[in-house]
């Protein structure tokens, strides 16, 4: 009897030390996904705290009389004179009539309220409205990159004002005039890159980021799906075939940069195609993105069950008419899978871009896939790096917008999933 107790209580305390492994086990696995998501928050609420305001945009709006002897011009259809003529002077003219304390010798400080490119827009608008000449209108342009600055962040100690106190104080009568205002800033999807912070946009590495893209999807789906059904429905098993498996699984764990070198000695040192374009881009990508299309495509082919395949033959298939006809269907949801999230992976690469030029500072939009182009990674990687403190907001708004476009290529990857698959 006492031994059949002594039994019973030491299974019972083997049973309560286990339980107490398994519970202690669940801890450390709740505790580690609390750390991960309290980083993920973090992380998130970092970029979309810095990066928020990169969407919104200061303008002034000011009375602007087109004087002909302020300007210097006479006919805006006359391509000398709109050449010689001064477009910032009635801007300047405009500011001070907006602040009366100003004076004549603040003519510097009132300049410097307005952004730089605000001539431009005046000079285009003078000249496809010639009948503006002599009369007052009221424009709106953006404000200077620092009143940018002081208008969003006043009082955050991360960025520091470059206004003087006299800019300041006009600053603030012309917001509460409602003369300075902000708006949800459309330039930063309309325009490419700029030196100033104000004017600087996305689009350019959007369009180049796009075009990218379709270099690396029209060359790696196709050549990857092809490898894969290759390999696994046709090769031969021999050491070769092991040998080239092998290898494609170690290119899978390759550093993009490696890539990049390989690209900049093949495309550009040996066939001596072009710096910074979209397809020499997309070459590189392409190499990138292979393995794991192959990798993730064999695995697709493999989930196909072997009766699909004997029930074909046995109707007379051959075997081409099977892997066409029969497993190619069936595979093709987890090929579109794995291809998608390659290609959301290759969007987010910088390193083998960098090497094959594409951080070269590009203002025109790419129209074609040999205009000089870079990427949206590219992108933040320049701007985080400028040291005007106004770029801090738009790298991190161009995060926000580079992880809107991953986060939609694996929401359609998980979508063509759902959608596409078999259950068997």
């Amino acid at each position: 009897m006492t031994d059949h107790t002594s039994q019973a209580e030491l299974v019972r305390r083997s049973l309560k030390g286990r339980y107490r492994k398994e519970r202690r086990f669940r801890a450390y696995g709740i505790v580690a996904i609390a750390i991960a998501l309290a980083a993920l928050v973090t992380l998130f609420t970092d970029i979309v705290g810095k990066g928020y305001t990169g969407f919104l945009k200061t303008t002034i709006t000011l009375e602007v009389t087109m004087d002909p002897d302020l300007m210097y011009l006479d006919d805006p259809t006359d391509p000398k004179q709109v050449r010689m003529a001064d477009f910032v002077a009635p801007l300047v003219a405009a500011v001070g009539r907006a602040l009366p304390s100003a004076t004549q010798d603040d003519q510097d400080a009132l300049r410097r309220l307005i952004n730089p490119y605000a001539s431009s827009e005046l000079r285009d608008a003078l000249i496809e409205n010639p009948e503006w000449m002599g009369t007052t209108r009221t424009m709106s342009f953006l404000a200077h990159s620092n009143v940018d600055v002081y208008v969003k962040h006043k009082g955050d100690a991360a960025y520091s004002i470059k206004l003087t106190d006299q800019q300041q104080a006009w600053v603030d009568d012309l917001r509460a005039r409602e003369l300075v205002e902000t708006s949800f800033n459309d330039v930063f999807f309309t325009s490419g890159d700029s030196r100033d912070p104000a004017k600087a946009g996305v689009l350019g590495a959007i369009v180049g980021s796009l075009l990218t893209m379709i270099i690396t999807l029209v060359l790696a789906f196709p050549i990857g799906v092809a490898a894969a059904i290759y390999l696994e429905e046709f090769a031969p098993r021999n050491k070769l075939t092991d040998f080239i498996e092998v290898n494609i699984n170690n290119l899978a764990a390759v550093p993009s940069i490696i890539f990049g070198l390989l690209g900049l000695a093949i495309f550009i040192n040996l066939f001596g195609m072009p710096r910074s374009v979209p397809v020499v881009g997309g070459l590189v990508l392409t190499l990138m993105t292979l393995p794991t299309i192959i990798i993730s495509s064999r695995a697709a082919i493999k989930s196909v069950p072997p009766s699909v395949r004997e029930a074909a033959e046995g109707i007379g298939a051959s075997k081409m008419q099977v892997v066409l006809h029969h497993v190619l269907p069936l595979a093709l949801p987890g090929m579109l899978t794995g291809s998608i999230i390659g290609m959301a992976q290759a969007l987010g690469e910088t390193a083998p871009l960098l090497l094959i030029g594409m951080v070269a500072f590009i203002v025109e939009v790419p129209e074609g896939l040999f205009d000089a182009a870079t990427v949206l990674p590219v992108q933040v990687f320049l701007w985080a790096g400028s040291p005007e403190l106004a770029f801090i907001e738009r790298a991190s708004a161009a995060i926000m917008v580079l992880l809107a476009f991953l986060m939609s290529m694996n929401a359609l990857a998980i979508w063509l999933r759902k959608r596409l698959e078999r259950r068997w």
